[in-house]
Order: structure tokens, then sequence, then C-alpha cells
């Protein structure tokens, strides 16, 4: 099972699995809901559209495919990508979605249609992830050693996020849209300006790949998980660390704040 997310409002859970399914599951009682069976192969992510009526999965049969959330039912298939496909998720106002791929490519795609509205095509390697701004307007990808920031409308390029020295793992924005954050196996997260590509923070104390970031709601504070086995809280505004969260025995995965900030959780490979 490659990931697991709740639907919006909890109820649900959706699972994809390199069984080539996703599976729809009841929170409460465990039961299984809905089988959306139709890839050929792996599914590596599933997520739900933000009213939770519609369903993205994307698998290494290079497609991404949009599904009815109740009652399974294959609605489009996003055919166009020419490698396997990582990553699919809606826009905040459910009306697109955005997919990355190996084929060095991100796509736009209607929700309703599954019409390709724009290739963002100006990466040289494998395109790791690609997600939407807060306001749905901009989308920032991350591939090789570089993040770029995309008009989500026209497609158009408009910021290279250039300063890792090796591959970057993920790259999310801030809850205002404002900064985004990207992690790097060249052992740092780095803090940008979104309108212009500025760096602002170079966030440097891990001895390991910084594989994953998120601000917390408030957007005053980021947390990275790292191969080294910690997790570590810095200061958006001065790029200052304030807290090591050390006590796991393997490499941390995520680590994720809750909704009031003030609690984290972390996932590691040490079970």
């Amino acid at each position: 099972v490659n990931s697991a997310v709740f639907s919006p409002d909890g109820k649900k859970i959706i699972t994809a699995s390199r069984d080539n399914t996703a599976k729809i599951w009841d929170v409460a009682s465990g039961k299984l809901l809905t089988d959306l069976e139709g890839h050929s192969d792996v599914v590596n992510s599933a997520a739900f559209s933000p009213d939770g009526e519609k369903v993205v999965t994307t698998s290494d049969d290079n497609t991404a495919k949009i599904w009815n959330a109740v009652s399974g039912e294959l609605l489009a298939s996003l055919s166009g990508h020419s490698d396997q496909v990582n990553s699919a998720i809606f826009s905040p106002d459910g009306n697109k979605i955005v997919t990355a791929s190996q084929d060095y490519t991100a796509k736009r795609w209607d929700a309703a249609s599954g019409q390709l509205l724009a290739d963002l095509r100006l990466h040289r390697d494998e395109v790791e992830s690609a997600v939407f701004s807060p306001d749905g307007k901009k989308i920032v990808t991350s591939a090789g050693s570089q993040a770029k920031v995309w008009d989500a409308a026209s497609g158009q390029l408009l910021t290279d996020l250039d300063g890792h020295s090796s591959w970057v793992k993920s790259a999310v924005f801030s809850p205002d849209g404002k900064k985004i954050i990207t992690t790097s196996n060249d052992l740092s997260a780095k803090l940008w300006d979104t309108e212009i590509g500025k760096l602002l923070a170079d966030l440097r104390g891990h001895d390991d790949w910084v594989t994953s970031a998120f601000f917390s709601h408030d957007g005053q504070k980021i947390a990275t998980a790292s191969n080294d086995n910690t997790a570590k809280i810095w200061d958006v505004a001065s790029g200052k660390l304030l807290t090591d969260l050390e006590g796991h025995s393997d490499i941390v995965n995520s680590a994720v704040f809750s909704p009031d900030g003030k609690k984290i959780i972390t996932a590691s490979r040490d079970n």
C-alpha cells in the first residue's frame, strides 16, 4: 500500500496499492466501501477532491484516472504522459487537476471532462511532485535539483527556484501562498519568495537527506523530516532552528503539525 489519505470530512480513507487498485474505506467501521479497479499497473497515489465527491489516482500505467468517490464509477482517464505518473492533486476549487510524471512533465487537466489544459514541460528530470497554491493560481513542481513556479491558467513558467545542489524531494506553498519550502538530498531545506524566487532562508542542520517539510497552519513554523533520524522545527521569519525532535532510531519520512499547531506527528522507518 503506497499511500493513504482521509477524505475532507474525515469519514473515509482512500488507499493506493501495488495490487493495481485503490480502495475507499469507512473510517468508523473499517469497512471496505468501494473498489477502484481499472489501472493496469501499480497505483502510486490517490487523493479526494475538496468536496469529497471525486477521487484521482495515478499509476505506473502512465495514466491518472478520475472516479466517483461514492459509486466507484470511472469518470475520466487522463492519458497523455509517456511514463509513470507519480502524483496528482485537485486544485482548491476542485475544478482542475495537476499531475507529475517520470516523463519530465507536469500537466494540468479539467477535472470534469479530463481534457488536457496545459503542459508544464521545461524540466530536465522526472517530476517528483506538483501542487497548487492555496488560491489555485500557481503550481510548484520539483524535479532534479530545481523547483519551478508556474501560472496555473496559462502554464507559463514564472520563476525558477534554483539553489539546491542535489535532488529536490518536495516543494509546498505556505498557507498564504507567499512562500515555498523545498527539501533536498543536499541536506538542506530552503525557503523562497513565491513571486520573485528569492531565497529567504537556508535551513541547515540535518546530517542527511531532508525528505519532507510542512508549514504550520498559521505559516509561522516549518517542520522538516530527515534520513538522519530526526525532525526539526524552524522559525519562518528568521530561519532559526527552534527544536530538535530526537527519538527515532531510523529515517523519519514525514513530520506534520496538528491543526492548532501545538503538536507534531512524525513517521519513521523504525516502525
